[in-house]
């Protein structure tokens, strides 16, 4: 996750007041896309899941920033 402008081969996506720059193609392979805040007894941060299979990466499909 960063803060960047769009590029012609992203796709800009706007959710409850929130704007989402993404790859176009990666897009299409991890939609949708569920971001979400999460705040516990642990602290703070984004949670993010997808349907993009990583191939046995680490985090599966869902990770924290």
């Amino acid at each position: 996750m960063a803060l960047d402008e769009p590029k012609e081969e992203d796709e800009v996506i706007q959710d409850n007041g929130f704007t989402y720059i993404i790859d176009r193609k990666l897009w299409e392979q991890a939609k949708p896309i569920n971001v979400d805040f999460i705040d516990s007894h642990y602290g703070g941060g984004f949670s993010i899941s997808s349907n993009l299979n990583l191939g046995g990466a680490s985090c599966s499909s869902s990770c924290s920033c």
